[in-house]
Order: C-alpha cells, then structure tokens, then sequence
C-alpha cells in the first residue's frame, strides 16, 4: 500500500479557537476519502494543512511523499484544489480561464492541454463562452478541468456540487472515479450523503477532532444504531413526540415516514410502545449514512453543551 497522506498530531488554531485537535490520518494513494461534520468543524482547515496552503501548529507528516512541514511548495504544485465557491475569471471565456491556468503553472503545450481538458469535460462547444454566463453544473465542470489541468497527485474538493442539479452531480462524480481509477487521490468535503457513499471510505469530523474513520458501511456498521421506520398519518406528530424521549438519539422525518434511533433497544422500544399500534406501523430497518450522521451532530452539540 502507498500512503498519498500520512499525518499525525496536526492541530490549528485562530485567534484562541482550537479549529483542529491532534488530528490523524492516513490516505491510500488513488482512494476518494470523503470528509464529513458539520459547518465549522474543521474540514477545510484539515484540507488546507494537509495540502501547504496552511502550517499546523504541531503535528507532523507527508503528503505524496514531501514532509507537509518542510516541503510545503512542492506538496502545492503537485496538488489541485477546487473550491466551494467559482474562483475562476467570470469576464474571460472558459478557453481563457485555462490558458491563464496553464501559464500560472508554467505548463509546457498549453494550447493542447487546453483542448484535451475541455474535450475530456464536454466543454469544447463552449469554448468561446464568458464562465460568467455558465450554469452552476458547467462552472462545477471548468473548475475541474482547470484544478486538474496541470496532471495533479492530489485533487482536494470543498463542497464542490454546492447548488448544483442531482445530474450535474451525478456527472461530476463519474468524472471524480475516472480520476482515481488513474491514480489520483482525492479528497472531498461534502454534506451530500449520497455523495459520501460514493467515497471509498469516509472520515467523520467534529469540533476539530476525527471521530468516525473507515468506509461508509464500517461506520454504519460501528455506530451500533437501531433504528425503526415508521409510517402513518401525520406522522410529523409522532416525530415530534418522541424528540428527546429517553432512549431516541436522532428522530428524522422521510416524507410521509420517519426514522428513529438510538443505541439502547430497550429504552428505543419502550419509547415507541405508545405508537405502535394502528393508524401507525414500524418496522425495524439497517440504519442509513444519514441516520448516523444525524447521530453524530447530535453527540457533537451535546459535547459543546
């Protein structure tokens, strides 16, 4: 196995706010590690150390084979980076947008890589086109062919399908497994969960700290949840209800059913006894990515508490 990223003990804080506690991680050279907590708990401060952009405070380790301390510009230029929000010149056309990348990384062939990167993304229509007039999924898509023009190692992703179409998405991704199929590591930052099942394995973070680490199905599988659906009329009421029972961890309404867990089946049960019974009817299901993930923000707001 080649580790793309091995770290360990890395921590940052600002302006006295501990934004990453003795953080650790390490990545598989062409694995798509997804990250996963809530806003602010210290994912993108986590990419940006682990990519040069930031120097923890301690800690220590390598990325793509460079100490993250010492060696920062080497790990940068070997790295691309796609940010939450469209970075790139909206007053130029998509085919000038590149060209500047590729002058911006002194890039040799530069005509040519610009034509391979819009043809490989299904850009070379719009070459000509302002990026400003672009849709949300064509901008998604010139963002990549832009952090990955210069053939990166490491392609780190900060919420990258951020208000964009379930189609687009569903393109970008097809794209992201064609790039690591290559060889590319990738890390993405994302509150999709059908994204995070798309990842070869996931790292849950929280108030600064790593605390659900494997893939999709292991994390599920280690949250210990049991969880029931239920269905029946108004079942927004019940859900209401059974909000804060002893026993319920997470309550999560699904449309016209809802999904309640929690790690002690008894004191679960003895919960729902009052509603088990018609109009109502429960089934106990496998929990979902959602379900855990709802759990674990709940843990993460009773420790700040």
């Amino acid at each position: 196995m080649t580790l793309a990223i091995d770290v360990a003990g890395l921590n940052k804080s600002f302006a006295g706010k501990h934004v990453v506690q003795d953080l650790s991680i390490q990545v598989e050279e062409g694995r798509i590690c997804g990250f996963l907590g809530p806003n602010g708990s210290g994912k993108t401060t986590t990419l940006r150390m682990l990519c040069g952009l930031l120097t923890p405070d301690s800690g220590s380790g390598t990325c793509l084979g460079y100490d993250i301390l010492a060696q920062s510009a080497a790990i940068k230029v070997r790295t691309g980076y796609m940010t939450q929000r469209f970075s790139l010149y909206e007053d130029l056309t998509l085919a000038e947008n590149l060209q500047f990348t590729a002058r911006v990384y002194g890039l040799d062939r530069r005509a040519e890589r610009v034509d391979e990167a819009l043809a490989r993304l299904g850009l070379t229509d719009r070459r000509d086109q302002l990026a400003g007039e672009l849709s949300g999924g064509w901008k998604q898509r010139l963002a990549l062919a832009s952090a990955t023009l210069h053939e990166p190692k490491l392609l780190l992703l900060d919420e990258p399908t951020a208000g964009v179409d379930p189609k687009a998405r569903r393109d970008f991704w097809d794209e992201i497994h064609v790039l690591a199929a290559r060889g590319l590591t990738v890390l993405v930052s994302t509150h999709y969960m059908d994204e995070a099942e798309r990842c070869h394995e996931i790292a849950y973070i929280s108030d600064g700290r790593l605390i659900a680490r494997g893939t999709a199905q292991a994390v599920v599988d280690g949250s210990h949840l049991v969880t029931f659906h239920g269905e029946g009329p108004d079942v927004g009421r019940v859900a209401q209800a059974l909000a804060g029972q002893p026993g319920v961890e997470t309550v999560a309404p699904f449309g016209a059913a809802v999904h309640v867990s929690g790690t002690d089946r008894g004191a679960l049960e003895a919960a729902l006894a009052p509603w088990r019974k018609a109009p109502f009817t429960w089934r106990e299901v496998d929990p979902t990515l959602e379900d855990v993930f709802i759990q674990l923000m709940g843990r993460a707001q009773d420790n700040v508490a």
